[in-house]
């Protein structure tokens, strides 16, 4: 009888020291994975407390779940989001990911994706020549999903991957790369706009490219290329304009020629004059705006559009 009491005794402490060792395990992979507690724990039963084995395992479960629930949620609107925006000096990416509600939009998962999907985009285009002139490249929903992402997955597979953490519809709708020589510049912004002035990836509800071309590129220029970028995200132009070519509109409120508008950041000048007095010229500006309409709207002798060859890198222009 006493044995049997000292056996029980031990086979119960036993268990509550493997209880405590799989509390610590369960914390370290709740906080790397951002999984559930209960989904965590089910994965170190199942590897034996291996916490590096765990994590793949919910990363496949998940993967498998997330295509599961990316099919049952295909087709459910999805009007929320986000615009993405990365750029440097000469190439830039500006990005729509979306989803239903403005809750998920705003959830750090979903952020983290659209970071990961412009610098994917980035690296995508990488290792392609300088051109001669200012290039644009679209690429559709599909063109996205394809693209190489982190771990040898897919676009695709982390969108599912994402559906599976947030329970939504997400969709990669669209995005545009820019390429520029050396002599035009580029400029980047999202509204609502990152703390720091010099952040070259953010995200909003909206969100601009400015292509532009300046003697001296120096920091009052990028400030105000900034501030242009600003003024195309809250005014809209419909184009950026020229002196001997657009006259200005009889009614200030109904103007949509860029360089006729009253300046943003302060409207008791024109965009035009700001331009001048700084001696920056403005190439070109992409706006996207979140579950816009998208209307196609090419001028073939503004600027060279160009495509991706079918499964290649190289850039063939139209």
């Amino acid at each position: 009888m006493t044995a049997k009491i000292i056996l029980q005794r031990f086979i119960h402490t036993n268990n509550f020291l493997r209880a405590a060792f799989n509390k610590n395990d369960l914390a370290k992979l709740r906080k790397k994975t951002g999984y559930t507690f209960s989904n965590c724990k089910k994965a170190l039963e199942v590897n034996n407390n291996d916490v590096v084995q765990a994590e793949k395992w919910l990363k496949e479960q998940a993967q498998a779940l997330g295509w599961a629930k990316a099919t049952k949620l295909e087709g459910r609107t999805t009007l929320q989001g986000l615009i993405g925006v990365s750029f440097n000096n000469h190439s830039a990416v500006i990005l729509e990911a979306n989803c239903e509600t403005d809750f998920v939009a705003r959830n750090v998962t979903f952020s983290s994706f659209v970071e990961m999907s412009l610098d994917s985009c980035m690296k995508h285009f990488k290792d392609h020549s300088e051109p001669t002139s200012l290039v644009k490249v679209n690429l559709a929903s599909n063109d996205l999903k394809a693209l190489t992402a982190p771990e040898g997955k897919t676009l695709a597979d982390h969108a599912a991957l994402v559906i599976s953490t947030v329970g939504e519809n997400i969709n990669l709708r669209r995005a545009m790369f820019v390429n520029t020589p050396r002599n035009i510049y580029l400029c980047g912004y999202t509204h609502p706009s990152p703390d720091k002035l010099s952040t070259k990836i953010s995200s909003g509800k909206y969100g601009a490219i400015v292509a532009y071309s300046s003697l001296t590129n120096d920091p009052t220029v990028q400030q105000v290329a900034r501030q242009i970028c600003q003024h195309i995200v809250g005014m809209n132009p419909s184009k950026i304009g020229k002196p001997d070519e657009d006259e200005p509109d009889e009614n200030k409120d109904d103007e949509m020629v860029m360089i006729h508008q009253d300046f943003l950041i302060d409207p008791s000048i024109t965009v035009g004059q700001v331009l001048e007095d700084v001696g920056l010229n403005i190439i070109d500006f992409i706006r996207y705006e979140c579950g816009e309409q998208i209307v196609e709207n090419v001028d073939p002798l503004k600027i060279k559009q160009v495509a991706l060859l079918p499964g290649k890198k190289k850039l063939r222009v139209l």
